[in-house]
């Protein structure tokens, strides 16, 4: 008898996404086929498969211990989010090459089922970093007497979903900064910055519009930039690794000395890159805006806001919402708001209750009965005799009027 051969090996997804690839988050169920092509006829006796999520760092630092001698130490760390394993065709024991238990599979293609659960508790998102990586992947082992085992590894793609509609990243990001520029016994005029971002939260794709005011009173030239940053951080043997990245950058008008430049607006478009993962325990990925003056032969100025890249888009409201903020923005100087120096009285107590209903409120209303039967006598007539009660007295001046100061340096004109 003439022995079969293996023709391919493969696995795909049930994807249910228009692209085709299969992305998955956590509590999903990850579905697919093993195909097995045969020409001739086989006796197998199993094929399994091995499916496996995992986030791992491993990096490698020298060390000297004495001036002829140096080792290397090795920093190595894992977390395992899952293991799945499960016999599609035989039996779990395939170390011997007995003939007991083998299975014939004849000529030509067979498709396998393949369905497991994610778990429900968060995963971190699937990641390609420079000293580690999260990993999620489905192996298929085929084995026969005999033979060495056909293996076949495919990943997939797991995305810990971040919803950037949350209070907190919707929040507006905002700072200032200032720097005097000193040479020998020389003191020139300050170098000021203040930036404004409409929210904390963006995704991939989006433009981070950039409210920015720049002043030079040094006597140097100094250019206006932004760049936004990733910062990959990775822990093992209680130490971390740190790689911080470029990911997009702009560069605005150069700044001679006296000269004032605004951005009402400026964007920039953040381009496709990972989510945040702010959730696993050896593998953090992060975001910043860093707005800064590029200042020849000087420390630059620069401000970091935070940022959060996440996988659910602005809804609708919230663009509507951050469409106002960005208008008010460009209607008023934000960099500088001050409250209104007397501020406007309230309505008199008279537009506002009438005597009808004072007077009605004391005496009990029918709807009220029950009410006024569960509560005590003297707690109710608490109640109805300061329901309409007049306000304390409104005075429109502040007796503690604070003193309006400004140490700030003028910059001179030039």
């Amino acid at each position: 008898m003439v022995l079969g051969k293996v023709k391919s090996l493969t696995i795909s997804f049930d994807c249910l996404n228009d692209s085709n690839v299969p992305v998955y988050s956590s509590g999903d169920t990850v579905s697919g086929r093993v195909s097995l092509e045969v020409t001739g006829e086989i006796r197998v006796k199993s094929l399994k498969i091995h499916a496996r999520g995992h986030a791992k760092v491993r990096w490698t630092e020298s060390r000297n211990a004495g001036s002829n001698t140096a080792y290397t130490q090795n920093y190595t760390e894992e977390v395992e989010y899952f293991n799945h394993k499960d016999i599609l065709i035989g039996h779990e024991r395939d170390d011997d090459n007995s003939e007991e238990g083998l299975h014939t599979i004849h000529s030509g293609r067979h498709e396998y089922a393949f369905s497991f659960e994610l778990p429900q508790t968060p995963l971190a998102t699937s990641f390609e970093g420079r000293h580690g990586s999260v990993r999620y992947w489905v192996k298929a082992e085929l084995h026969r007497p005999w033979f060495l085992p056909v293996k076949l590894k495919k990943e997939f793609t797991v995305f810990e979903h971040i919803d950037i509609n949350t209070p907190s990243l919707l929040s507006p990001q905002a700072g200032t900064k200032e720097k005097t520029l000193c040479c020998w016994f020389c003191t020139s005029g300050p170098i000021s910055l203040s930036a404004k971002i409409e929210r904390k939260g963006y995704t991939p794709g989006e433009s981070i519009q950039i409210f920015a005011e720049i002043e030079n009173c040094s006597s140097r030239v100094v250019v206006p930039k932004a760049a936004i940053y990733q910062t990959q951080a990775f822990y093992a043997k209680g130490k971390m690794k740190e790689v911080k990245q470029l990911v997009a950058n702009l560069r605005g008008e150069s700044l001679s000395s006296g000269k004032t430049e605004t951005w009402n607006g400026k964007q920039l478009k953040i381009p496709p890159v990972s989510p945040s993962i702010l959730d696993c325990s050896i593998i953090r990925v992060e975001y910043s805006l860093m707005v800064y003056v590029d200042i020849p032969g000087a420390m630059d100025l620069f401000l970091n806001l935070p940022l959060v890249i996440g996988t659910i888009p602005l809804h609708p409201f919230g663009s509507r919402t951050s469409s106002v903020s960005s208008q008010c923005s460009m209607n008023m100087n934000w960099l500088g708001l001050t409250l209104p120096e007397r501020p406007e009285a309230p309505p008199s107590y008279a537009e506002v209750v009438t005597e009808e209903q004072r007077q009605s409120s004391l005496a009990p209303i029918g709807a009220c009965d029950d009410f006024e039967r569960a509560l005590p006598g003297p707690l109710f007539a608490y109640i109805q005799e300061f329901r309409f009660l007049p306000p304390p007295l409104y005075s429109e001046i502040d007796p503690n009027p604070d003193q309006p100061t400004d140490d700030r340096p003028s910059c001179p004109s030039r």
